[in-house]
């Protein structure tokens, strides 16, 4: 029985580290509003990530992580970016673009597999946000709630969403 419960414990292990876009949480408070981002963290691994059509391309909406889409929940009402945002659970997506700002979309739908169920119709927020060029690739795909807002990093790109 041990070694049963031995050889099911070392292949659990091998599977959650062997996995290619682990399930990520980053949580805290700005100005007491707890913040929480739930996405799936892929990773680069020496692969050109953003107008790649097979993973982020330019224009498109995207999930803002792998797996079913990324989710922000606020539990008090904010403003990002100074625009103002009720309190709740949203999808999150981001369509990245080439020579301006990259949309950022709070959508009311937080439960969808991917960008696939995606409906501009239930928006609640849509806002552009300057994004810059990282002096060292991110390899893993990072949200971190930090004293001024969210920070989005992966690859050789990051914003910061700024939440009041």
């Amino acid at each position: 029985m041990k070694t049963k419960i031995l050889v099911l414990f070392t292949l659990i292990s091998f599977i959650s580290y062997g996995q290619k876009s682990p399930a990520e949480k980053a949580e805290g408070t700005i100005n007491g509003t707890k913040i929480t981002v739930e996405y799936s963290s892929p990773r680069v691994k020496e692969r050109t990530i953003y107008g790649n059509p097979e993973l982020v391309p330019y224009g498109e909406v995207w999930r803002a992580g792998a797996n079913k889409n990324t989710t922000i929940a606020f539990d008090k009402d904010v403003k990002v970016n100074g625009q103002k945002l009720a309190a709740g659970k949203y999808g999150f997506f981001i369509i990245p673009n080439t020579n301006k700002g990259w949309e950022l979309i709070f959508n009311t739908k937080n439960d969808g597999w991917g960008a696939y169920s995606y409906s501009e119709s239930r928006d609640a927020l849509r806002l552009e946000s300057k994004v810059q060029n990282n002096e060292k690739s991110q390899e893993e795909l990072l949200y971190k709630i930090t004293d001024k807002g969210i920070l989005f990093s992966w690859a050789d790109k990051s914003f910061t969403m700024r939440i009041q």
